[in-house]
């Protein structure tokens, strides 16, 4: 690998830890670098994991500085997705990948669709929904589900994260990124410690993309917070769309 492949590889990872930290989908930017670096499909997802795990935990505590955690959520779901994660990563190379994704493909239009239709959707909170039944459905779809599909695929778990706090427990855009970057950093670390033992990941690039990746992060939390729910709502939609025509072009081989 030259060093214009490695310059390359640090921006998007720059570039992923921005969009990871306002509203997930980094691996959008950072897995095709890598596919077009020449790294090979599984260490390019180790490595990417690497990477991503720093940057979405280092936008996590940005976000906990300054908004209210629940614990009563994040800690539960927390140590659940690290464990359905791991499960998910070494279920991987069981399941059919290409099966999977006209699946995600469809969630994430109608996530798309829900978003559009529905502007005052995740600009305010809405404290009141998050009752006990409430919250052990949001523990279970984020720390198991998700977490799960994340370690055998991973497009849109940020998007998908942010939209189960919104919907399930009321929260805004912001609160909900907020406490998706908790359970995306142990979903993230789930995973590497699967790809780490089966010695997939390239340690030397991973942690200098890891690096960049923490910057990009650090820039796009901050952004975050003083631009409020409705640059989160705007960034959100812009993402999905991406991943949607993403998806698309992987799928048909065009």
């Amino acid at each position: 690998m030259d060093m214009a492949e490695v310059a390359l590889l640090l921006v998007a990872a720059a570039g992923a830890g921005w969009i990871d930290a306002v509203v997930g989908g980094g691996g959008l930017l950072q897995l095709p670098a890598l596919f077009l670096a020449g790294v090979p499909s599984v260490q390019a997802l180790a490595t990417n994991k690497l990477a991503s795990v720093f940057g979405t935990a280092s936008a996590a505590v940005t976000y906990a500085v300054t908004t209210k955690i629940d614990k009563r959520v994040a800690i539960p779901a927390g140590l659940a997705a690290l464990a359905s994660a791991g499960l998910g990563a070494s279920a991987a190379a069981a399941i059919s990948r290409d099966a999977l994704i006209p699946l995600v493909m469809a969630a994430l239009v109608v996530v798309a669709l829900f978003v559009t239709l529905r502007p005052a959707f995740g600009v305010h909170p809405e404290p009141h929904l998050g009752t006990r039944a409430r919250t052990l459905a949001a523990i279970a779809v984020t720390g198991v589900a998700i977490a799960f599909y994340d370690g055998i695929l991973g497009p849109g778990t940020g998007t998908f994260l942010i939209i189960a706090f919104t919907t399930l427990l009321g929260m805004d855009f912001v609160g909900g990124s907020a406490h998706s970057k908790i359970i995306n950093s142990c979903t993230n670390l789930g995973a590497l410690l699967v790809f780490a033992y089966q010695g997939h990941v390239l340690w030397l690039l991973g942690l200098g993309m890891a690096a960049c990746n923490v910057a990009g992060a650090q820039l796009g939390a901050r952004m975050a917070l003083r631009k409020g729910a409705k640059f989160v709502r705007i960034v959100l939609l812009c993402v999905v769309i991406a991943m949607v025509a993403k998806l698309g072009i992987d799928q048909t081989g065009s």
